[in-house]
């Protein structure tokens, strides 16, 4: 079966041509047949069917309905240049480092301690994950101005980068979306962005907060439509995500581990999958459900369902189709088909919220190591950094000069909510190889082996 599938998806996918060809070598071949007297009174004969005003009147009829397709279909949306953040050496928290700030704050309770330990073996990191300053102290201080600062390292390091790359200037921003889940200050931090770069009085600016991990490709959604609407504009996303008022120093098990456009938020079973509560000691951490993994399964079911026609060749939606009816009709047992998104795609950017997703979902999407690699390595090296973890994936498949013109990348990300949201890219031209960006330094060591468990 395995080597009769090629054959069926290029024959399934190429059906026009192959139909048209042979119709076409008919006419041809029937023309070469014709003596030159039945070729002039053929031509005579159409020439007395065709009217001027007919013609004219389908002619004008071809233009009407060219301008309305034209004008009525969504325009391109480009991505110029992105900039990912590298933290400095100095934030670097080694497994130890780690370890022994968790022994000090929690010495009170070795159970959680031995907890923590368990889940960083299992948890696919490496040993150059960063933190921010703040919580290096022992104990952390995780004030307001900490972090501010935390904030405006980051972002404004970020978009001097991007505005060196592409020499676009403030007073060129025509729209400013800044999505960071759970640092929201007031004044909000596009309004920090907006006095920094004294960018224009007139720009249209959003904060979003409090919506997961999966925020990144809400922004650019959100960039999308606005775009739509003023064209010949250019919108600038930040992604973030501030750790330095969010580190937890309870005991409570469900809180400790910090992982981190489908919406499940109706079910409140998904909506409370990933929560920010207080624990019985008053302090305040993020909340994560033994649930999480099936919910993030069904909102991904959801999220394929609607992406699927969009992107899927006709060859993978047919057996999908023939699938569902024998389901359906025949036998209900069978086993449900999952579409090869590898037909669709040459690269994926999973969201690097833990070892967990990517193990799932590349079980589920049937995905090679090769497919995930720029997840779990972006997870080694950088860790969970949220929302803007795909961008750091996408900077790793075009450090390692993967990105050809022409290719197309599928970005999943899922959040809290429950939330699973997907966009799709299609490369214009082979990308050549980053001379800066967050892999600059370390991507010839590059892909590394990760142990199921790596002993501490």
């Amino acid at each position: 079966m395995k080597q009769l599938k090629p054959c069926y998806q290029y024959l399934v996918n190429h059906i026009l041509t192959l139909i048209l060809i042979p119709v076409a070598l008919g006419g041809v071949v029937g023309l070469l047949r014709m003596d030159p007297a039945e070729a002039l009174g053929a031509l005579h004969s159409l020439q007395g069917l065709l009217d001027p005003v007919q013609m004219l009147c389908s002619g004008f009829l071809l233009v009407l309905v060219g301008t309305l397709y034209y004008t009525s279909k969504p325009r391109s949306i480009y991505l110029v240049d992105y900039a990912c953040y590298k933290a400095p050496v100095t934030c670097r928290v080694p497994f130890s480092t780690f370890m022994e700030h968790s022994r000090l704050i929690l010495k009170d309770n070795p159970k959680s301690v031995d907890f923590q330990m368990r889940i960083l073996e299992r948890s696919g990191l490496g040993e150059e994950t960063c933190l921010p300053p703040a919580i290096h102290y022992i104990p952390p201080t995780p004030t307001m101005e900490a972090a501010r600062t935390e904030a405006q390292v980051i972002i404004f390091s970020c978009i001097d980068s991007l505005m060196h790359k592409t020499g676009i200037r403030p007073k060129d921003i025509d729209i400013l979306i800044v999505n960071c889940s759970l640092f929201s200050p007031t004044p909000s931090l596009s309004a920090m962005v907006v006095n920094k770069y004294k960018l224009r009085s007139n720009i249209k600016s959003y904060n979003l907060s409090g919506m997961g991990c999966s925020a990144g490709l809400i922004s650019i959604d959100l960039a999308r439509d606005l775009l739509q609407v003023h064209p010949n504009s250019n919108a600038l996303v930040i992604s973030t995500e501030i750790i330095t008022p969010n580190y937890y120093k309870g005991s409570e098990r469900a809180m400790l581990v910090h992982v981190v456009r489908t919406h499940k938020g109706a079910d409140d079973k998904a909506y409370k999958c990933v929560y920010e509560q207080e624990d019985p000691e008053g302090k305040i951490g993020i909340n994560l459900s033994k649930d999480l993994m099936v919910i993030a399964g069904e909102a991904l079911k959801s999220n394929i369902t609607t992406i699927g026609p969009l992107v899927l060749p006709a060859s993978e939606q047919l057996l999908f189709l023939f699938t569902l009816i024998g389901r359906k009709i025949f036998n209900p047992k069978w086993k449900p088909y999952i579409p090869d998104f590898k037909q669709a795609f040459e690269h994926f950017c999973i969201h690097a919220g833990g070892r967990a997703v990517i193990d799932e979902l590349q079980k589920s999407l049937q995905l090679s190591a090769e497919h995930v690699e720029a997840s779990r390595m972006t997870l080694h090296r950088f860790g969970n950094t949220s929302s803007s973890s795909l961008w750091y994936e996408l900077g790793y498949i075009e450090a390692k000069g993967r990105m050809r013109k022409g290719d197309r990348v599928w970005q999943i990300a899922f959040g809290s909510g429950f939330k699973c949201n997907s966009a799709v890219w299609k490369c214009n031209r082979t990308i050549k190889t980053a001379s800066d960006g967050p892999w600059q330094d370390c991507i010839d060591r590059y892909p590394v082996h990760i142990p199921e468990i790596v002993k501490l």
